[in-house]
């Protein structure tokens, strides 16, 4: 039995739920792909898919499979893609990820002018906020905030990443300057959402964390809708710089400085971090993707 084909017909099915679909795909009769995914199933000792007239399901046992042999078919394509592109021109599907902040503001403008120099290239990019694994979720290429990762990945600081409090003047006009942190307690806060939640507003003072977040007047995980708040006068909002960069220069908002420093989290050294597999930089399409990128927003920063 050809295993790899037969692993390979076995995933299609699960995919595409038929196998019928399935022999499509690969250009060969439904019968000879079943009796292949039956031989599979006879190799291992263990059924794994459900099959009735209407639906194919997995089993619990074929789900475990399918999850494990899922990683490792990616895993063979990209070192066959690895070996193919080697020393060639940069193409094909080039998947990346992003916080959407940055996303929006820094990463798609840049996208534009990556594509003009690289048009074989086809840019599939994602924007969410919710942390995932590169090697899981099948992404080239990652950015995201916070501190480094603990991943088996290679990171790449691309700019800082600290908070900042800023306010609009009618908002100071109206409610007064906070003198010192501790009264930021009494103060209406914006508070950006986070996937672990909301992000609160934090001091270290002679070694010791407090939390200082004022009452909550807005929550939300849309960064342009809190700004617009901000600028509406509604709160004090904690925010990074170069998501502020126009606001404050345009004097819409302003920085609220204090003799101790804010910050949304305990963790030293935010930054804004661009993420690869090691392997991957021998791709063309990904090695001009992580360079181009780097050039343009460290030089920027």
């Amino acid at each position: 039995m050809d295993q790899l084909r037969a692993i390979k017909y076995f995933t299609k099915v699960v995919e595409t739920g038929s196998f019928t679909k399935a022999a499509s795909t690969f250009n060969v009769p439904p019968s000879s792909l079943s009796r292949r995914v039956a031989d599979l199933e006879k190799s291992l000792g263990a059924t794994l898919l459900k099959r009735s007239t209407r639906i194919v399901k997995l089993t619990e046992v074929g789900q475990i499979y399918y999850n494990d042999i899922k990683q490792i078919l990616n895993q063979l394509e990209q070192s066959n893609e690895t070996v193919r592109s080697y020393q060639t021109t940069p193409m094909g599907r080039l998947r990346i990820s992003s916080m959407v902040g940055f996303g929006n503001m820094i990463l798609l403008p840049l996208l534009d002018e990556f594509s003009e120099l690289y048009p074989e290239i086809i840019l599939d990019v994602s924007l969410s906020d919710e942390l995932s694994a590169l090697g899981r979720d099948d992404v080239d290429i990652a950015i995201r905030g916070g501190y480094a990762p603990n991943e088996r990945v290679l990171a790449i600081r691309l700019m800082d990443n600290g908070f900042i409090p800023v306010a609009s003047p009618s908002y100071l006009d109206k409610f007064g300057m906070p003198k010192n942190v501790m009264e930021l307690k009494e103060h209406n806060g914006l508070y950006f959402k986070a996937p672990s939640g909301p992000m609160p507003w934090l001091c270290n003072i002679d070694g010791q964390w407090h939390d200082v977040s004022g009452p909550a007047v807005t929550i939300s995980n849309s960064g342009s809708w809190l700004m617009k708040k901000a600028c509406d006068g509604e709160g004090i909002l904690m925010s990074t710089k170069w998501a502020l960069g126009s606001y404050l220069e345009s004097g819409q908002l302003q920085e609220l400085k204090f003799e101790d420093k804010l910050a949304i989290s305990q963790h030293a050294d935010m930054a804004v971090y661009l993420l690869y597999q090691k392997q991957r930089y021998l791709v063309p399409k990904v090695k001009a993707a992580v360079d181009f990128l780097v050039e343009r927003i460290k030089v920027n920063e």
